[in-house]
């Protein structure tokens, strides 16, 4: 059955969260409401062995550790990037997938960074006293500086080390979360591509799915594979229908607390660009993929990224545009500030913070659209994105730590030089193909007539422009990319590069409108946000989770179906459903692996099942795992009706989707005879670099 995306459809949302709701802080997580619903209790060695074993891919994914060999499992679509990196024309591992027979075989990721997170320390005294009494530009600048501070302070230097000051409850707290950070991560398996995204787009957050989305990863330390008693050991019997399931991942944002002003800025401006970018991106794409198999091959990650963000923001529109939804969130909203009024002292602290929030956001619609065409793009293109990084690093590096812009302050180096130096191929045909189009964009959007479209284009055409750039940057080479980091702002300045030359030809302009911005506008929201937030806890205390920062959280629920149309949705598919479900044709055209292993397979084996947990992007590669701490899933999507779950959830039918361990363990042995795999996940003895 394909599912229909429906209007969102209003629940009672409230700052207590339902029994299933919730995206909770490890150290802060509701003990005493899981074992009085659930029969559990969550020990804080429990919880640390789980916090142990979590991981996070840095670039927007979460994972676990399911070895003591270091084996780090997440979703296919998570480690794409590597996978296609890894590839060339004759070796398409995407599409024919990979398998590490031995350890000489497992290849490093060129981009990807694994971090596990050590320890939690809460800050909020320390960064709301370096801002007590200030406003605006020095109450940016205090806080920044703090931050930077105490980053820095955490990691020591160690490159080894990254230390993130995360905003909590939108300034309501501040924690300081310390990472280990593993660089050298190696492929080890990946499936074919169409058994991976088993249906395409057009089962893409619906269910029933059969889908095998997973890739499993080593992390390397000293050149060897990481040994740890920190994992997820594997379940033997899997899940089973109401059974109680923890999903412990890295959700990326949520905007459950944000303000009416904020949400409406965001209904109205900021999702309704987006779509119509993804829209146009997706079909500039689809026509250069016809131009040949090879250029089909490069850039198939980026088709897959921009359908998905593309149906993703398509349903968090539709929750934001449905009038009773909406309602209900300005009902709450007026609830909490006419709560706050009939409190002389709360009043007079926090009253205004949400009129303040308005006007900021009525001044940020004023520039955005330049704000996002000068300073918060690369244009498409991963040689500009270089140029830019270098000519920043120039001029930031030499600055004191607590002044430089964040993004390049002493603990997010490591990162910054990872991706800099990175050995991942760029290609000519597609970095073309993506500048004439955002430089088309930035003509469009700014007017031919604007000073800086002027500036940037000339008389040149984007194309003339585009391909001028491209051929004209020696940036692909990392040689030279590591020389001009090294020689800081003077080898930037004495540099012929083209993209060198376009980052510095716009640098000031970018870093004006940014200044307006961080000066002006962002200081007001996170002071009134702080605001807001302690208006909050004054009102209903500080109980519930934060929204979502990308930082590791923990959800419980149970493995459940639900009801769609009056009909019921079974929360399991099984292998028997796949080879149903097969046309022979794309996207529903399973691999030439899986037919002639279809004799072998358990037809009855699960392949895909659904909780009622509460997730949201980026939790793509997380765990399922039971009261145990085993792993009996692991979260690929949700169905369509978590499409809303940015701004509320809705326990009737808002849904996880994880792939099955059986069908893992299946899969593996059966189909791709992944015997090292299989056998590490099941506790195998100890690997070395063979």
């Amino acid at each position: 059955m394909k599912l229909i995306c429906l209007p969102f459809i209003l629940m009672a949302f409230a700052l207590s969260a339902n029994a299933e709701e919730g995206m909770w802080l490890l150290n802060d997580f509701p003990t005493q409401a899981v074992a009085k619903n659930q029969k559990f209790t969550a020990t804080p060695q429990w919880l640390e062995h789980v916090r142990l074993s979590s991981a996070r891919l840095a670039g927007g994914c979460s994972g676990s550790f399911v070895s003591k060999n270091g084996l780090v499992m997440t979703n296919h679509h998570c480690a794409h990037s590597c996978i296609e990196q890894l590839s060339k024309p004759g070796d398409d591992r995407v599409a024919n997938g990979y398998y590490a027979k031995a350890g000489k075989d497992e290849v490093r990721c060129p981009e990807i960074e694994v971090n596990r997170l050590t320890n939690i320390s809460d800050v909020t005294d320390v960064v709301k006293g370096a801002t007590k009494g200030l406003s605006g530009k020095a109450f940016n600048d205090a806080q920044k500086a703090k931050m930077s501070a105490l980053e820095k302070d955490c990691s020591k230097g160690a490159d080894d080390l990254r230390c993130d000051v995360v905003t909590l409850y939108h300034g309501g707290k501040y924690h300081l979360y310390k990472y280990k950070r593993y660089q050298d991560v190696r492929l080890v398996f990946a499936p074919e591509f169409p058994i991976a995204f088993f249906g395409g787009d057009p089962d893409n957050f619906n269910f029933p799915r059969y889908d095998l989305d997973v890739s499993f990863l080593r992390v390397y330390e000293g050149g060897k594979p990481l040994q740890s008693n920190d994992y997820f050991q594997w379940s033997k019997a899997g899940p089973k229908e109401g059974e109680l399931t923890f999903v412990t991942g890295h959700p990326g944002s949520t905007s459950r607390l944000l303000t009416i002003a904020e949400l409406e800025f965001t209904r109205d401006i900021a999702l309704q660009r987006r779509l119509l970018n993804l829209s146009e991106v997706r079909g500039m794409i689809t026509e250069f993929q016809k131009r040949g198999e090879e250029q089909k091959r490069i850039s198939e990650g980026v088709l897959f990224g921009t359908e998905n963000s593309l149906k993703a923001i398509k349903g968090r529109s539709s929750a934001l545009f449905n009038k009773t939804f909406f309602a209900s969130k300005v009902a709450a909203e007026n609830k909490l500030r006419k709560k706050i009024a009939s409190n002389p002292k709360w009043k007079k602290e926090y009253g205004n913070a949400w009129d303040e929030i308005a006007k900021s956001y009525e001044q940020l619609r004023q520039i955005y659209v330049p704000l996002s065409q000068i300073e918060n793009t690369n244009y498409g293109s991963r040689l500009f994105g270089i140029a830019k990084t270098l000519v920043r690093a120039g001029d930031e590096l030499p600055k004191d730590n607590a002044v430089r812009f964040r993004e390049f302050a002493d603990s997010n180096l490591p990162r910054i030089k990872q991706n800099l130096f990175s050995a991942a191929p760029i290609y000519d045909e597609l970095e073309i193909e993506m500048l004439e189009f955002n430089l088309t964009k930035l003509r469009e959007d700014l007017s031919p007539d604007h000073p800086f479209v002027k500036k940037v284009l000339g008389t040149k055409s984007p194309l003339e422009l585009a391909t001028e750039l491209v051929k004209g940057s020696k940036l692909k080479d990392i040689a030279v990319r590591q020389k001009m980091f090294d020689g800081g702002a003077k080898a930037v300045a004495a540099s012929d590069d083209k993209m060198i030359q376009l980052a510095r030809l716009i640098d000031p302009d970018a870093r004006e409108i940014r200044k307006k911005y961080e000066d002006d506008i962002e200081p007001k929201i996170k002071l009134n946000s702080e605001k807001v937030a302690q208006a909050q806890f004054a009102a209903y205390g500080a109980h519930t989770y934060p929204d979502a920062t990308f930082t590791l959280r923990i959800s419980y629920g149970t493995v459940k179906g639900w009801n769609e149309n009056g009909t019921p949705v079974k929360p399991f598919t099984d292998f028997a459903g796949a080879f149903a479900r097969h046309t022979g044709r794309a996207p529903f055209a399973l691999p030439k692996s899986w037919l002639s292993a279809k004799a072998k397979l358990d037809m009855n084996t699960p392949f895909d099942f659904a909780t009622d947990n509460d997730i949201i992007g980026g939790n793509s590669g997380s765990p399922v795992i039971n009261k145990e701490a085993q792993v009996v899933g692991l979260i690929f999507d949700g169905n369509i009706h978590s499409l809303g779950g940015d701004y509320g959830y809705n326990p009737v039918d808002n849904r996880a989707v994880a792939v099955d361990s059986a069908a893992l363990i299946e899969a593996l042995d059966k189909v791709y005879s992944a015997t090292r795999v299989v056998e590490d996940l099941r506790g195998g003895k100890e690997i070395s670099k063979e």
